[in-house]
C-alpha cells in the first residue's frame, strides 16, 4: 500500500506504545498516534487526558482536551488536579505523549514562544501539562514533523525538560522520569544516545537519505552504527488510521460522507 510521510510518523509513533499502558495523551499528533495503537496493538493502553478523562476511548479525534468525546467514552472523569497529583507525580503514568514547536539535541522542549520572551515573533499555546508530563511520566515519546525550524541547536525558551544539557543532568536535578526515550518524525525516528542523551537516528523511513534529515535539523546530527528502515505501515494500521481521521473529518464537518 501507498502511504504518506504522515502516516508512516504516525504508525511508527503508534507503535512504540505498548498494550497495557497508562499513557498521558497530548492534542494533536499524539492523540491520533496513541488512539491508533489503541485501535491495532495496544487495545487495553489506558488513555489519560489533562481535562480529567481517564481510559478515553474516543471514536473521532478531540478538538481539544474539553472536547465531549473524551469524557463521554471515557472510564471516568476525574478533577484536573489529581491527573496530576495522583497519576502523574504519583509515578502511575507509564508514557507521556507529546508534540513540540521547537525541540534541541537533547530533546529540551518549547511550546511558549518563537523569538525573544518579551517581544516574540509567534505566541505559541504554552505549557499547559507538558512540563509536569515530559518531568513526571516514565518515559516520553514525541512526535513532530522535521524541519529546520523546529530542530533547533538552541530553543527560544524552554518550556519542558527532556535530557537538559546531556548526560546525567536529569539525575543530578533529582527529576523523577526517564525522559524522552524517542523522537518520531516525517523522516527517522531519534532516540537519546544512552551516555551523551544526544539525539540519534537510528531509523530512516523509506525513501528519506541521511542528507534529507541533515538538512532539516539544526545541528550535526549523528546517525546510528546500526542504522535501518522503519518498517513500512501494515494494510491493517493504514486502515485504521485512515478510517479515524475520516470519521473526524465527517465528525467536525471538514468532509463529505464520499470523500
Amino acid at each position: 500500500m501507498n502511504y504518506t510521510t504522515n502516516e508512516i510518523m504516525t504508525v511508527a509513533a503508534a507503535r512504540r506504545l505498548p498494550d497495557g499502558a497508562v499513557c498521558f495523551v497530548g492534542i494533536g499528533l499524539p492523540s491520533t498516534a496513541a488512539n491508533l495503537a489503541r485501535l491495532t496493538h495496544a487495545p487495553d493502553a489506558l488513555l489519560i487526558y489533562e481535562s480529567g478523562p481517564v481510559g478515553a476511548k474516543p471514536d473521532v479525534l478531540p478538538l481539544s482536551i474539553g472536547d465531549g468525546e473524551l469524557a463521554d467514552t471515557a472510564d471516568m472523569v476525574i478533577p484536573t488536579p489529581e491527573i496530576f497529583r495522583y497519576w502523574l507525580q504519583g509515578g502511575r503514568v507509564d508514557v507521556g505523549f507529546l508534540g513540540t514547536a521547537q525541540i534541541d539535541r537533547f530533546a529540551n522542549l518549547n511550546t511558549t514562544v518563537i523569538g525573544p520572551y518579551d517581544h516574540p515573533k509567534v505566541r505559541l499555546p504554552g505549557a499547559g501539562g507538558a512540563p509536569e508530563i515530559a518531568s513526571n511520566a516514565k518515559e516520553v515519546l514525541i512526535i513532530v514533523k522535521q524541519s529546520a525550524r523546529t530542530f533547533v541547536k538552541t530553543l527560544d525558551f524552554v518550556t519542558s525538560a527532556g535530557h537538559l544539557d546531556g548526560g546525567d543532568a536529569r539525575e543530578r536535578l533529582k527529576i523523577p522520569g526517564k525522559g524522552p526515550v524517542a523522537v518520531i518524525t516525517d523522516l527517522c525516528i531519534l532516540e537519546p544516545d544512552p551516555v551523551s542523551k544526544e539525539l540519534t537516528v537510528v531509523s530512516l523511513h523509506a525513501g528519506v537519505s541521511p542528507e534529507q534529515v541533515r538538512a532539516a535539523t539544526g545541528w550535526p546530527v549523528q546517525f546510528a552504527a546500526n542504522l535501518v528502515e522503519t518498517a513500512a505501515p501494515t494494510e491493517r494500521e493504514l486502515s485504521t488510521l485512515r478510517a479515524l481521521q475520516q470519521r473526524t473529518a465527517l465528525a467536525h464537518g471538514t468532509a463529505t460522507a464520499s470523500e
